[in-house]
């Protein structure tokens, strides 16, 4: 007895540590493992329909799914980057002299405060504001910079992964259903637990993907509409850098529409400020928080803030695929518990009636929730 005990504690081992240096070997792979996981259960019942038109043959239903993703969803989206790659050396061309004489010439940011209401008021602090105003362009300008080296790495970085999750993709839709069943024959768990925890991730994964596409495109759209009315160059380019910084909560594409908005006030373009204010600010503004919570949360039954929390917590620790990795976990979090709920009912004490205000919850409490 004491022997087949050490057989399988010395097992149980190897299995832990040999895991865990093979994940950290892949560890730079895993996310794009993941992710073709993740398109490959959305694609399925796609794949599942071609797999009974073509007879059968699945590596050939795979390989179209996988083209039809290449020509239907990365095409277009490489021509809208070209798109926006090419405004955006427009951009650059134009603002850069702004920004030197904005630096260089403080009689320049004098020349806009004049153009404000409250100029009177402002008079006495106007050293000052030039001041802070040129550091603040200084380093807008400095980010700008850093940030197109940094978008260049990530664009290389996200081809490579691309190619990485439709390759494994392909495999997947092939044979992901015997390696699911594999997966879940080794977690000592019951069957309904299971099957409650794989739809859970499943349904959040798919509300979070789509509640991000529908709220990126509008609020793009929308903002890219008002810099266009607003009269301002290269409104396919700032639509479509605002959809992408939809993606941050709570400030979302205020980062972008926010100085476009203080620049024409300071221009004294009010009729742009106007457009600016009600179209990015009170219309697109809201929508993030009128929709993605109604989005994921009516798919997924997970109250507003486990929501917020989990998309600002998993941005905040896997970066932009952390808005779909925060929230799956967030759902994660819920099921198991729910299941360790109706699992150890029996051993749960009741709670009193004076926190539920009365006593049908000790009813409740001998039967699993």
């Amino acid at each position: 007895m004491k022997r087949e005990t050490v057989n399988k504690a010395v097992l149980l081992l190897l299995v832990l540590s040999i895991s865990a240096v093979f994940l950290a070997m892949i560890r730079n792979f895993l996310m794009a493992i993941f992710m073709a996981g993740l398109f490959s259960a959305l694609v399925h019942p796609v794949y599942r329909w071609l797999v009974r038109l073509l007879h059968g043959r699945e590596n050939l239903a795979s390989g179209i799914t996988v083209t039809g993703i290449i020509v239907l969803i990365l095409v277009p989206l490489s021509i809208l980057i070209g798109i926006v790659v090419t405004q955006a050396i427009s951009v650059g061309q134009s603002v850069t002299p702004w920004i030197h004489s904005f630096i260089h010439e403080p009689s320049v940011v004098s020349d806009y405060l004049k153009k404000l209401p409250f100029y009177e008021q402002a008079l006495p602090y106007r050293d000052f504001i030039i001041h802070k105003a040129g550091q603040l362009v200084g380093t807008v300008s400095s980010f700008l910079i850093e940030s197109l080296s940094s978008a260049t790495k990530l664009t290389v970085d996200a081809l490579f992964g691309t190619i990485i999750m439709l390759y494994v993709m392909f495999y997947f839709l092939t044979m992901g259903r015997k390696l699911l069943e594999k997966i879940l024959y080794y977690l000592p768990l019951e069957d309904k637990d299971e099957q409650l925890l794989l739809n859970r991730f499943t349904s959040v994964a798919g509300a979070t993907i789509k509640s991000t596409l529908i709220i990126g495109m509008l609020q793009g759209l929308i903002c890219g509409l008002g810099f266009s009315f607003a009269h301002i160059k290269a409104p396919v380019f700032w639509g479509s850098v605002m959809a992408v910084m939809s993606i941050i909560p709570a400030v979302g594409t205020a980062i972008i529409w926010g100085p476009a908005l203080l620049i024409l006030a300071m221009q004294g373009d009010w009729h742009g400020t106007l457009i600016l204010a009600v179209v990015c600010g009170a219309i697109a503004g809201n929508l993030d928080n009128l929709l993605r919570p109604r989005l994921v949360g009516k798919d997924t039954e997970m109250h507003d803030l486990f929501v917020l929390f989990g998309t600002l917590g998993g941005i905040s620790m896997f970066g932009i695929q952390g808005i779909i990795v925060g929230p799956i976990i967030a759902a994660l979090f819920i099921t198991i518990w729910e299941i360790y709920g109706n699992s150890f009912h029996r051993y749960l004490p009741s709670v009193g009636p004076g926190l539920t205000g009365s006593g049908k919850h000790n009813k409740n409490k001998e039967t699993p929730p």
